[in-house]
């Protein structure tokens, strides 16, 4: 244990690690300062670029930026009152009032000191419990593992939604996307509908990009004005440090609380910062300031948000199951480094494993200094427009998925899959769900086939352990309880909006959509001869289509006031602004790029979608929609020639012969 130990600290200590954690530092706060984006779609824009790096290169840019966007996101949440990602929420409620008093300063700097706090005290805590769990995961064997998986379905199924059953479907829908392509016992194709890009399945980047990131930006995408009325931050940043002194102990107990809920799969950064902040209300006294600009509204949520990502490496790095949507992505890319999380890794890459601990910790510190730095430069920021960022963000997004399979289809699907995470965002379908479902259907399925076999030959006794006893006991438990708690984590309707208004019409249809792809899955796989290649899809089959249908009945039948329903275009923070477009419209510009990249390519279409988006939708001069066009295309360049990378090629480049970058 102290050798692997000290090999940790000598790989931490080497400068190419500190060099790759900065850069993975730096891109974080990058990322974490845009509204909507988190940590998802920045480790899903970082996953293509990770071929080629050493696993200690990669490792240290993954952590760098997994372990910095709850501390960068807090930028938006205080100064433009929109949540940097789903693990800042509730910082808005308070932090966003102390900005509009004048008091932003204050409010960003016990956030940072409140985030560094979290963050190593979730190292901390996961350094001791690495130590704890060892013995108990070098017991683990396959059933054992499948039986975990299981349980880590269940938990994210029950409690990344609103509903029990929109969950348990999500997650499911989420393991069959996973399954469409070659089966990975005998090669069988599966739900490709004959399509020749669909044979190899569908790649992590395309999926979390699609989920995650597409979604929000055309979210925001329908706003028209600028992004935050404050610019300036106004006095206190020691005030920040002394308000964060004077309520260390209900820091470190929001620390405790997302540490403990970053271990249960699934649950993470949609609700830690409620969980904390829930915490706040109901231990203090002095209640009628909350809401209103309270700092200590900002040192709950952040305390609890940047500790999470501790507690979620846990079930991440032990045994193989994610502990976030976040955290999914991070296992993702693990395996592109060529590292097998779970048991393996505790077994024989023990120091790679402290490693990770080690480096969450000193990214938190280079994160929160950073920030502080960055400050001045983020208030002057919050007076663009939405639509001034939002082309450059379309950009990057649409070059990190190409890199996926270098072909053209990598766009289209990731407009599909994002297509489709717009209408669960709308009618609140847990994504995470969906994404940590589809993360977690390769080791499900490949441990469920070597169960299968196993169990063939010595008997359904292989399968009975006192572990599996007592998995299966907490399955039934964490639906039961989920099952039970799952309108307590139920959001409200908007302010002076009846549910009545919503209509069950467009509810009821998505639904029937999602269900029809369960009966589709069912019908594609049933036939197959090879047991191996359809026990698994074929089982969570099985569960989804019925729990789909259950959905669709509740839809139609639930009473308005049902939590089942739900119309962000009615009931949610979207629905009460009134200098918003449609979502087709937003959508639409996606798929202008779309079009001319298949046409023209990349590099032509990109250059002529800044100039129609900045003078049409951002309304610019031309000088400057110019000006920016070609500012943007210049970074890209600079970017793939750094990488070695290509772009998307359209009909052009296989008519005529052109240089780089235009091939």
């Amino acid at each position: 244990m102290l050798e692997a130990m000290a090999g940790a600290f000598g790989t931490l200590a080497s400068g190419q690690h500190l060099l790759y954690l900065a850069a993975g530092v730096l891109l974080g706060l990058a990322v974490g300062a845009f509204p909507g984006l988190g940590g998802i779609a920045g480790l899903a824009l970082l996953l293509p670029f990770l071929d080629g790096l050493d696993a200690v290169s990669g490792l240290a840019m993954m952590v760098g930026l997994v372990a910095v966007i709850p501390t960068s996101d807090t930028f938006t949440s205080v100064l433009m009152g929109i949540p940097g990602s789903s693990s800042s929420q509730a910082t808005v409620l308070d932090g966003f009032p102390l900005a509009r008093q004048g008091f932003a300063a204050r409010a960003l700097s016990a956030a940072f000191v409140s985030s560094l706090m979290g963050g190593l005290f979730g190292a901390a805590l996961l350094t001791v419990f690495i130590v704890m769990a060892r013995p108990v995961v070098l017991a683990f064997r396959t059933p054992e593992l499948l039986m975990l998986t299981i349980l880590g379905f269940a938990m994210v199924g029950v409690l990344a939604g609103r509903s029990l059953m929109k969950g348990v479907v999500a997650t499911g829908l989420g393991v069959l996307v996973s399954a469409v392509g070659s089966a990975p016992a005998q090669g069988t194709e599966r739900m490709t509908l004959g399509i020749g890009y669909l044979g190899d399945g569908l790649q992590l980047v395309i999926v979390g990009l699609g989920v995650f990131a597409l979604p929000e930006i055309v979210t925001l995408l329908r706003r028209n004005a600028p992004i935050a009325e404050v610019v300036t931050l106004g006095r206190g940043w020691l005030e920040g440090v002394i308000d964060w002194w004077r309520n260390l102990f209900l820091s470190l107990r929001c620390a405790l609380i997302g540490v403990l809920v970053g271990v249960i799969p699934g649950l993470g950064g949609s609700v830690v910062d409620w969980i904390a902040y829930a915490h706040l209300v109901q231990t203090t006294k002095k209640r009628d300031t909350l809401g209103k600009g309270d700092i200590r509204g900002v040192i709950a949520p952040e305390s609890a948000n940047n500790a999470k990502e501790g507690g979620g490496l846990v079930p991440t790095l032990i045994f193989g199951i994610p502990g976030s949507g976040s955290m999914a992505v991070f296992l993702g890319g693990m395996v592109l480094l060529g590292l097998e999380a779970g048991p393996a890794m505790v077994r024989g890459e023990l120091p790679t494993t402290y490693t990770i601990i080690w480096s969450l910790a000193l990214a938190n510190v280079l994160g929160a200094g950073l920030c502080l730095f960055a400050s001045p430069l983020m208030a002057q920021l919050t007076r663009l427009r939405f639509p001034l960022i939002a082309p450059f963000m379309l950009m990057f997004i649409l070059f990190a998925a190409f890199q996926s399979r270098q072909s053209v289809w990598d766009l289209v699907m990731l407009g599909a899959i994002g297509v489709l995470a717009l209408y669960m965002k709308r009618f609140d379908w847990p994504r995470p769900a969906f994404l940590i479902g589809f993360v977690l259907a390769d080791s499900a399925e490949v441990y469920t086939y070597q169960a299968t076999q196993f169990t063939l030959h010595r008997g359904l006794g292989y399968l009975v352990t006192p572990v599996t006893v007592i998995l299966a006991v907490l399955i039934v438990l964490a639906v039961a309880v989920g099952a039970r708690q799952s309108a307590r984590i139920a959001r409200g309707p908007a302010e002076g909006v009846s549910m009545a208004g919503i209509a069950r019409g467009p509810e009821v249809a998505f639904a029937a959509v999602l269900a029809a792809f369960a009966a589709y899955a069912l019908i594609d796989v049933a036939p197959i001869p090879a047991l191996i290649d359809k026990v698994f899809p074929l089982a969570v089959a099985l569960v989804t289509l019925p729990a789909a249908l259950a959905v669709i009945l509740l839809l139609w039948r639930a009473p308005a006031g049902h939590r089942i329903h739900w119309d962000e275009e009615v009931v949610g923070e979207e629905a009460k602004r009134r200098d918003r477009i449609g979502v087709w419209p937003a959508f639409a510009w996606y798929a202008l790029l779309l079009g001319g990249t298949a046409l023209l390519g990349f590099v032509i279409a990109n250059a002529f979608f800044f100039l129609a988006f900045l003078r049409c939708r951002a309304r610019t001069r031309w000088p400057v929609a110019a000006a920016l066009a070609a500012a943007a295309t210049a970074v890209i360049l600079l970017l793939a020639h750094l990488l070695g990378r290509d772009f998307p090629p359209g009909l052009l480049q296989g008519l005529v012969e052109l240089p780089w970058p235009l091939r």
